[in-house]
């Protein structure tokens, strides 16, 4: 058969299959929604570390048949008056105790079922380090203002403590235990947005600034800043907590929590559940969505997983649908149960295919961590191409299995084994690699770049330093020896000659060498005071000489000092490949930066992993690093932000691929379909966009 033809047949076959093997969101969304379904209204909470729950309830909402508006998002008083008056139906993001204070008496809200029990957790957190500087364990601390001023940022002489937004719950608890254990006057409860507030504090602490805020679980903070690593607990000094909450004082010590100086730990708050609230009536009038909330559990870990995906990947609304979508799909047991106990004639939702020969099963993925292609963090899998690789799968029905490997080596060889079938992690597409390796369709075209030093960011100390390793380096060392030298030589001679009969070069030698080194210097400066002068012929020849003499050194000591300041200056001033010239430059080994840096005439500094090159740039040991440019502008739009940047266009232009088996010519062009069909319909632009920011 002919390669074309047998490529149209392949690409006709995966089409096919493509809509026979359809994802579980088109599940979803196959279900009736026709004006004569039944409907439900549902909100989510103004977190959106509550939105995963959201979605999951809005899936199995449709599994019923029900058609589901929204969900719309709304704060607590307003979600709690809005389901009593029947204006929506119901919520996943009911905490309680906390949320009791909403509930009016005699309201037609129920609180049904229980997604996660007794998990919920609340309090106060600071930086370890300063706890541990300054013997930090209790709330109560902070009414010594000298402690209060550590975390003082505003300048108004009060700790800054990031609260909770106004409306919500936390925001009147928090309040309570300021006035409560007399922090009034020490500490201020900072309320905004959030999201950002949070984000600032984060930033704080990683320039090591001490930091104060309230915080919960499940959320995506507590990955970042770890209780018991980075963070520590702050138990209040006492329980107290608003009258509404007051039953719940005695549940407010709390065992086995990880980064509290006490075990139990008295936390100032109570554990809470996180349960679904709806209409009562609606309820009455729809008791098999009743029954499907009373079997609802979701996993704590489950929601803090996602939480940090969702922060990780930029959260686009999309994302969060696809991870509520995926957790069904694991979980399709347990969920399947729960539909059946709310109506028996409910059809459930069908597992995909594991057959791992036919179109469809587990598509298994050797991945090398390289941000911001695979980042793995807290057991979770991040990046531009793990995010592409489970769009390609959803488009081909298949499952994502990933496994960890070390280099693009393991990946080649676990493809060659047939252990994985797919390699990603920024694999450049070179001749080398095209001799024992399949790529995809290029899913990145980018380049090299540069990174150097911010130099905003250097200290004043830090440029004393850089200037006198700059000095240290030049010639200026020996001109100041030769100059010394010159003077002192002048100085001998000149007191020899006019020693005897000239009162200006005194006699004896103690009191005379001293004048003639001071003749020596000013006449080499050719400044010549005229307080000191040779008289004698011989002298004055002498001083002839010295004048030319002394000009020449004068002027060569100045230019090695400029000389000198020029190359301080200049070790930042590199903005493109034409400026590496004679710089220190770094790279990673078997890296595009290894095979063109000799080719313009730069022997580069080589390390095995791009990470352990930024450390080097830091400390001095190099002018530049250059890589691919998306790892090292990711890099200094992250980690090193406002130390580092990248300067000048992407040079020497690199497309990056998915790795596969030579042999496995069908999911290769299975593969590209997908590529090309997530082109077309703009899916791959908002995933490049999330990941790479949008270029004009």
């Amino acid at each position: 058969m002919h390669p074309s033809l047998r490529r149209v047949l392949v690409a006709l076959l995966a089409l096919v299959l493509g809509v026979l093997a359809l994802p579980l969101g088109a599940v979803a969304a196959a279900q009736d929604n026709s004006d004569d379904a039944p409907r439900a209204r549902l909100a989510r909470a103004t977190w959106d570390t509550g939105w995963f729950q959201a979605e999951v309830y809005r899936l199995l909402l449709e599994r019923l048949g029900y058609r589901v508006d929204g969900p719309t998002t709304m704060d607590n008083a307003e979600f709690y008056a809005a389901v009593s008056e029947g204006e929506v139906d119901l919520w996943a993001n009911g905490w309680f105790p906390s949320h009791e204070v909403f509930i009016p008496d005699r309201a037609a809200v129920s609180v049904v079922g229980t997604a996660v029990d007794d998990g919920a957790l609340q309090g106060y957190f600071v930086d370890a380090a300063t706890a541990e500087a300054h013997g930090i364990a209790n709330l109560g601390d902070l009414s010594d203002p000298a402690v209060a001023g550590l975390f003082d940022h505003d300048g108004d002489g009060r700790a800054d403590l990031v609260g909770c937004n106004v409306g919500w719950s936390c925001a009147a608890t928090i309040d309570h235990h300021i006035d409560a254990y007399g922090l009034t006057g020490t500490v201020e409860h900072v309320q905004g947005d959030y999201s950002p507030l949070i984000s600032e504090t984060i930033d704080r602490y990683r320039a090591g600034q001490p930091v104060l805020y309230f915080t919960w679980t499940p959320n995506w903070t507590a990955g970042e800043l770890v209780p018991g690593s980075d963070v520590v607990w702050l138990e209040t000094p006492f329980p107290s907590l608003p009258p509404d909450q007051s039953s719940a004082l005695d549940q407010t010590m709390i065992a086995g929590i990880p980064g509290c100086a006490h075990d139990p730990c008295q936390t100032g708050w109570p554990p809470n559940d996180i349960r679904a609230v709806a209409n009562t009536d609606f309820l009455d009038a729809n008791p098999t969505i009743r029954r499907l909330l009373e079997q609802v559990v979701i996993p704590l870990a489950d929601i803090s997983d996602q939480n940090v995906r969702m922060v990780t990947t930029g959260g686009d609304p999309a994302d969060i649908r696809r991870h509520a979508e995926e957790w069904v799909a694991a979980n399709l047991a347990m969920v399947n149960r729960w539909v059946s106990a709310a109506d028996p004639d409910a059809v459930g939702i069908e597992a995909p295919t594991v057959d791992e020969t036919a179109p469809g099963g587990t598509l298994k993925v050797a991945a090398r961590a390289l941000a911001p292609f695979v980042i793995y963090e807290n057991r979770i899998y991040s990046g531009f191409e793990v995010e592409l690789v489970r769009l390609v799968a959803a488009k081909l029905g298949m499952a994502v299995e990933i496994s960890a490997v070390d280099t693009t080596a393991k990946q080649i060889d676990d493809i060659g084994r047939g252990v994985a079938r797919l390699g990603l992690g920024g694999v450049a597409i070179t001749g080398s690699r095209e001799e024992v390796v399949d790529f995809s369709h290029p899913v990145l075209d980018s380049g090299l770049t540069i990174l150097v030093l911010n130099d905003s960011s250097r200290s004043i100390g830090e440029r004393i330093v850089a200037f006198l390793d700059a000095i240290a380096s030049s010639d200026l060392p020996w001109l100041l020896v030769v100059f010394g030298v010159a003077v002192l030589v002048a100085a001998h001679l000149i007191w020899w000659l006019e020693r005897h009969h000239n009162p200006d070069f005194a006699v004896p030698y103690r009191r005379g060498i001293w004048d003639s080194f001071y003749w020596s210097v000013v006449t080499m400066s050719t400044v010549g005071y005229g307080d000191k002068v040779a008289r004698g012929t011989r002298g004055r020849v002498l001083a002839l000489v010295w004048i030319g003499l002394g000009t020449l050194v004068f002027a060569s000591f100045t230019a090695a000092i400029a000389s000198s300041l020029a190359v301080n200056e200049l070790r930042s001033e590199i903005s493109g490949p034409s400026d590496l010239a004679g710089k220190r430059v770094a790279t990673a080994t078997h890296s595009a930066g290894e095979t063109y840096l000799p080719s313009i005439g730069v022997g580069p500094v080589l390390v095995d992993n791009i990470d352990d090159a930024y450390p080097l740039l830091l400390e001095g040991e190099v002018d530049a690093v250059v890589f691919d440019a998306p790892v090292l502008q990711f890099h200094a739009a992250r980690e090193g932000a406002g130390e580092v940047t990248t300067v000048g266009s992407d040079f020497q232009r690199v497309q990056y691929g998915l790795m596969l088996s030579p042999d496995d010519e069908e999911l290769r062009e299975r593969i590209n379909l997908a590529l090309l069909a997530l082109v077309e319909n703009g899916t791959y632009q908002r995933l490049h966009d999330t990941w790479f920011g949008r270029q004009s």
